[in-house]
């Protein structure tokens, strides 16, 4: 538990972007607007892959450079070795509110909101959360490019912004699990049309329905006072339900927020759920559908050559990876006991007398592809009649391109860097 009541815990801002700049000036006018109480805090990554981060402190008495030098080239690393204990000392100095920490444009908002969450640092016996009242995550986004880099598959190396050389992830996987991890979203400048802004406007309200938004059209810079005072009504204002930079278990609502499911704009949210098990190559052939005109895919999986296994799918624009998340209760008498009610709730409102609560729940946002090509090649995976009454034995010697870690395009996959969904940093 927290050290004392929340009103006197030390504020935590988490600030992301892949635009450097504008995330940069969004944290800054933050950290002024508290001037006197305020810490910004940021770790610079792009010499990561030689072993070095440069870390910022900015105070009111000016800015603290300091050049770390890693014994191993990794986020986890930055995290263990400099960022825990740097936060634990803030926490517990008396003349420090608040802090802003600014993410660098690699680094993945939720796997550092998970490790703050659930690592625990030398000499503290609980996470770091516990000393602070996490306010929530702000992301800034570029009007005119986010929606293009949401739907591309650009890599990260392309654009500067990669952690390591092999680093294979892309801006579509850093841009869409920000804006939709955040509680507040930071719009900056201008689309080149208002028929994009409606496109643009269509894409947040469902890939993040419950966040706040600021648009900002001239720029950080400018009306900084105003804007920090903007952002700060919002996160005092976010319901007591939002998520504030913890992660949501695998087995959650897909729809969390209610998004609208009617189609605006060309964009459509579309549940896709089954009761029967998909065929392995040939979901794997669907992935070239799938992966075209669509922004997030993400959901639960049930594949027949892994009967007791739940997969977690999830795609952000022409990337895609899929992993273990954890076991159906119906194939593990014990899953039951250890599941939270939530899960249990759910399952005993759809449990089928033979499949327990195995089934195929994916939810796909669509912005520049027909839906129902999308609806057929997913039904085009699922086994036939005959395949399924062929039983679980014979399900379990297809050929399976799932039986380790899997990402699209399908180079190597120990990337040193890539995460999934359960892993976190480390």
């Amino acid at each position: 538990m927290p050290e004392g009541p929340e009103s006197e815990l030390t504020r935590l801002t988490v600030v992301c972007g892949v635009d450097r700049t504008a995330a940069a000036e969004v944290a800054a006018a933050l950290r002024a607007r508290h001037a006197g109480t305020a810490v910004l805090v940021t770790h610079d990554m792009r010499a990561l892959g030689e072993g070095v981060v440069r870390r910022r402190v900015v105070e009111d008495d000016g800015e603290h450079d300091a050049v770390l030098e890693l014994a191993h080239a990794c986020v986890s690393c930055t995290l263990r070795e400099d960022l825990l204990p740097l936060l634990v000392r803030l926490a517990r100095d008396p003349d420090v509110a608040h802090v802003v920490l600014l993410l660098d444009p690699g680094v993945e908002v939720e796997a550092t909101c998970e490790a703050l969450h659930g690592l625990v640092p030398e000499g503290l016996d609980r996470p770091v959360t516990d000393l602070f009242a996490l306010r929530g995550v702000v992301a800034v986004l570029g009007a005119a490019t986010w929606l293009d880099d949401a739907g591309s598959d650009d890599a990260l190396v392309e654009r500067g912004l990669a952690l390591t050389a092999d680093d294979e992830r892309t801006v579509a996987q850093i841009v869409v699990g920000q804006a939709e991890f955040a509680d507040v979203l930071v719009v900056v400048g201008r689309c080149s049309g208002a028929w994009d802004r409606v496109r643009l406007d269509a894409v947040l309200a469902r890939l993040a329905p419950r966040a706040g938004q600021a648009d900002v059209v001239d720029g950080p810079r400018a009306g900084r006072d105003e804007i920090a005072a903007r952002l700060d009504d919002l996160l005092d204002a976010l319901p007591g339900d939002a998520r504030r930079g913890v992660p949501d278990d695998a087995h959650v609502s897909l729809l969390r927020g209610q998004p609208p499911l009617a189609r605006d704009a060309g964009v459509s949210l579309l549940p896709v759920g089954h009761r029967r098990p998909f065929h392995p190559e040939r979901l794997h052939a669907a992935f070239d559908v799938l992966l075209h005109g669509t922004i997030r895919i993400r959901g639960r999986v049930w594949v027949a050559s892994q009967p007791e296994h739940v997969l977690w799918l999830e795609s952000a624009g022409g990337a895609l990876q899929i992993g273990v998340a954890g076991t159906w209760l119906a194939a593990d008498p014990t899953a039951w006991d250890d599941a939270d009610d939530e899960r249990r709730a759910a399952a005993s409102l759809s449990w089928h007398e033979r499949w327990g609560d195995r089934e195929q729940q994916l939810v796909a946002l669509v912005h520049d592809a027909d839906p129902a090509g999308l609806v057929e090649a997913l039904d085009a995976a699922l086994l036939t009649d005959e395949e399924l009454a062929l039983g679980e034995d014979a399900w379990r010697r297809l050929p399976d391109p799932f039986e380790h870690r899997h990402t699209d395009p399908c180079p190597d996959l120990d990337t040193g860097v890539e995460t999934r969904r359960g892993e976190g940093w480390g």
